[in-house]
């Protein structure tokens, strides 16, 4: 069922995958994605070296011998991390499919590509989609406006911005973005997409490695609950809505500078959410479709209410607005 150009490219039995989540994307998470039959994801950067990274990949392999990816995150930085050195550790450990996210992953297509690795990478536009295309990764995951961390400038939501896609380019695309269960996974896939990306959703299972705090949050939040920082330095970020997102936004209302603000978003801060369950420690990604979240399910149970609740809109929900005589004529 649901299959797509992007379950027989990428070799995964459902069009579902779980995207790089820093300090959450982690063998156990991954692990238990790909085995429920989608692709899961580890996310580099949460490691703390190249080698620690090789260690968390051998882990997963321990869990699942299904397909998973590793994500690697490329921002502009004073003091980069050894990106190529993190790619490096993935494709010596045998992963072959990496999602890039940030930068132009133009510099690293010809070694991926030299050793047999399908490449993923996020968009939030057409026009940066397109160059994507042009440079030769294999697909693409197209973030619509809903999505959590950096939605980009442009502010198209997903029922928008998948159809432009789809219409655009000639490589597999994810939608992403305020998806979370079998409607969203079903109307992805008729906007044009080839499958999905879910980051929220996976969030909040058991597998997931925050603290259930943060889980019993989001499932109480609704779709109201998200505030957008950055806006005025022209980075913007989707984030929940607590006492120090609040503070961001009025603190850049009365304008201001990075450094104003730095202490108030570091990321030592946000992790302190994720591992200790104080949601007003810091800022934390989460996305719009939190409003649609009512539960912990364990993975493999989400993944496949998500799959035969998609088969029933369809064979039913839709198939029953169908008039079969107007149909034949």
């Amino acid at each position: 069922m649901f299959s797509t150009r992007f379950t027989d490219q990428f070799g995964v039995q459902y069009p579902i995958v779980q995207g790089g989540m820093m300090w959450v994307g982690r063998a156990g998470l991954a692990s238990a994605v790909s085995e429920a039959g989608g692709l899961g994801i580890l996310t580099a950067l949460t490691q703390p070296s190249p080698d620690e990274l090789r260690a968390e990949i051998a882990r997963t392999r321990e869990l699942t011998r299904k397909p998973f990816g590793v994500n690697l995150t490329v921002l502009p930085t004073i003091d980069p991390p050894p990106y190529e050195e993190y790619l490096r550790a993935a494709v010596e450990s045998g992963v072959r499919i990496i999602e890039t996210a940030g930068s132009n992953p133009a510099r690293f297509l010809p070694y991926l590509k030299d050793n047999g690795v399908r490449v993923i990478h996020k968009c939030t536009s057409v026009r940066h989609a397109l160059k994507a295309q042009a440079i030769g990764v294999d697909a693409v995951s197209i973030d619509g406006f809903e999505c959590a961390g950096h939605p980009g400038e442009d502010d198209v939501p997903g029922l928008v911005l998948i159809p432009a896609a789809a219409d655009a380019l000639d490589i597999p695309i994810l939608a992403s973005g305020g998806i979370a269960d079998a409607r969203g996974l079903v109307a992805a896939l008729a906007l044009g997409a080839d499958g999905i990306n879910m980051g929220s959703r996976f969030l909040c299972t058991v597998e997931s490695p925050i603290a259930p705090e943060v889980k019993a949050r989001i499932v109480a939040n609704s779709e109201l609950d998200t505030k957008l920082i950055f806006r005025t330095l022209g980075n913007t970020a989707r984030v929940a809505k607590n006492s120090v997102s609040v503070e961001v936004v009025e603190t850049e209302a009365q304008g201001c500078e990075f450094e104003d603000i730095r202490h108030l978003v570091a990321g030592a801060r946000g992790r302190k959410v994720f591992e200790d369950g104080d949601v007003e420690a810091g800022i934390w990604s989460v996305g719009l479709c939190q409003g649609l979240i009512r539960d912990v399910p364990t993975v493999a149970h989400l993944i496949d209410r998500m799959v035969a609740e998609g088969r029933d809109i369809v064979a039913e929900r839709l198939a029953g607005m169908i008039d079969a005589e107007a149909v034949r004529a």
